[in-house]
């Protein structure tokens, strides 16, 4: 097994997206729109940049990390500037709407703006010895190199969640970014070598899996962290755990929205329709499953089915502005198997359900479909990664028993990632958000919309990852190791737990 995301049966040059040893990049709303061409790296240079990047970690790790800190700001300056540049290739590259392409190089600005910051509170810690004379302290030192394999749906954003901390703590790294979006993961460390980075700080690879999988089998790597599949993340942990290397998984989700009867209608039938079918329901936080009292089922099922008919005029073959593509051809007719199977296995359609555009008109286009669904169906437990929502419906006679039916529901499942609940009762609200089992939980909002820095953490629990996090206090610890430090000034020997 390798880490390509490409089934074997279908490579990357049967999808036509390697000519030539080069990877081509289009534009999954309109196909026929190259947005960049780049070379694979050979063996022989994924060699030279990792032994560029160990040279340069040796360097990089001496410089205070206030010192650091400064030539992330000055990168800041530079993604702010640049924003509206950055947002519109973005929106070339995978599709998404460009009001979300600008939300996600903002996400950019935001992140390094935090940790910025942490360069001045690399604390470490202080404590009292059990002898005289004698001082303990424990401080944070970087690892080395690090490798950064990252997904095609947020392929500016993710990228700046790894190298912000990693760089801040005094590590280097090579980002491979998805053979289905490299260009943003490009022109992030472009940014970043503009802002002045020595040289071999900051490096980009260009491949598919195997590309991925040699540089984090590679000696030098020391660091490992990946966004994607719950079957690549398991493949790259045996890797590094294998080499003993620091290792960091942000992994698959099928996420769940509870709606009690008492809830603000309004707010679900926005919410609900924001997570399930924003980025075209390409988000690991995406809304996949509805759990909703019957009582109010059908209410909330029409405005939803007439809400995601908006979202694409089938007469002109146009989507709307705030909806996505499906990132290629593979992925659409995964999504449509998986629809006609749960079909099959006894789903009722509500609305969508149909290959919409498949590239001949313009894009590849699914339809914002609605399913009423049983719980244990395949659908209600595997991941679509697409604009797919199973609704299960709960019939009880109050709303405490009705969430703690919903609450099984929602924790009968392999990921941990994100879940949300709409109530008016807070008790019942506090109450779910402390039993949900899933690293992100959101009371009256969608499942997605995470934000960076501050108290958020970014990951999950579960088979969603293994307990890492991402644009947050906690991720400076997938990029730093402790070192306790003992200072004895008493001018003898003392021996701990003996004298």
């Amino acid at each position: 097994m390798t880490i390509n995301t490409i089934e074997k049966n279908q490579t990357l040059e049967d999808m036509g997206l390697i000519k030539d040893g080069k990877i081509i990049n289009i534009n999954p709303a309109k196909i026929t729109e190259i947005v960049s061409e780049h070379v694979i790296d050979s063996q022989a240079d994924l060699d030279k940049k990792l032994k560029k990047s160990q040279e340069a970690f040796l360097k990089w790790k001496k410089l205070p990390a206030p010192t650091r800190a400064q030539y992330l700001a000055k990168a800041n300056i530079i993604f702010a500037e640049r924003k509206e540049e950055l947002s519109l290739i973005l929106h070339r590259e995978n599709g998404k709407p460009l009001e979300e392409a600008r939300g996600e190089i903002q996400e950019i600005i935001d992140v390094f703006e935090f940790f910025i910051g942490e360069g001045r509170r690399m604390y470490g810690t202080t404590g009292q010895s059990e002898m005289p004379n004698k001082t303990i302290m424990t401080i944070k030192q970087p690892i080395g190199p690090a490798v950064f394999i990252t997904a095609w749906n947020f392929p500016a954003a993710v990228p700046s969640w790894k190298a912000a901390p990693a760089l801040i703590c005094g590590n280097t790294f090579i980002l491979k970014p998805s053979e289905l979006a490299p260009l943003s993961g490009k022109l992030f460390v472009d940014v970043l070598n503009e802002a002045g980075l020595p040289e071999g700080v900051a490096q980009c690879a260009f491949g598919a899996g195997d590309v991925g999988e040699y540089l984090a089998k590679h000696e030098l790597t020391k660091i490992v962290s990946i966004t994607g599949s719950v079957a690549v993340g398991r493949h790259v942990a045996e890797i590094a755990a294998n080499g003993f290397k620091k290792c960091a998984l942000e992994l698959g989700g099928k996420n769940s929205t509870i709606v009690l009867k008492d809830a603000d209608l309004d707010l679900v039938e926005d919410g609900v329709l924001w997570g399930a079918y924003g980025t075209g329901g390409q988000r690991c936080t995406s809304t996949s499953r509805l759990i909703i009292e019957k009582s109010i089922s059908s209410e909330v099922i029409s405005r939803l089915e007439k809400r995601s008919k908006a979202l694409y005029d089938e007469t002109n073959n146009k989507c709307a502005i705030n909806y996505a593509p499906i990132i290629n051809k593979k992925q659409l007719e995964k999504i449509h198997r998986m629809v006609e199977e749960a079909i099959k296995e006894g789903a009722e359609l509500v609305c969508g359900g149909k290959i919409l555009d498949d590239g001949t008109h313009n894009g590849y286009f699914y339809a914002p479909t609605i399913l009423k669904v049983k719980h244990g169906m395949k659908i209600s437990t595997t991941e679509v990664f697409g604009p797919v929502l199973s609704v299960i419906e709960i019939d009880e006679k109050d709303k405490e028993t009705a969430l703690e039916k919903a609450m099984i529901i929602a924790n009968d499942i392999e990921y941990g990632l994100s879940n949300s609940i709409f109530t008016k009762d807070v008790n019942l609200g506090m109450q779910a958000v402390h039993d949900f089992e899933s690293g992100l939980v959101y009371l009256n909002a969608p499942t997605i919309g995470a934000e960076c820095g501050g108290a958020s953490q970014f990951g999950g629990w579960k088979n969603t990852g293994n307990g890492s996090r991402e644009s947050g206090i906690a991720a400076l610890e997938t990029y730093t190791q402790y070192k306790t430090i003992a200072i004895d000034y008493s001018g003898k020997l003392q021996r701990a737990q003996i004298d």
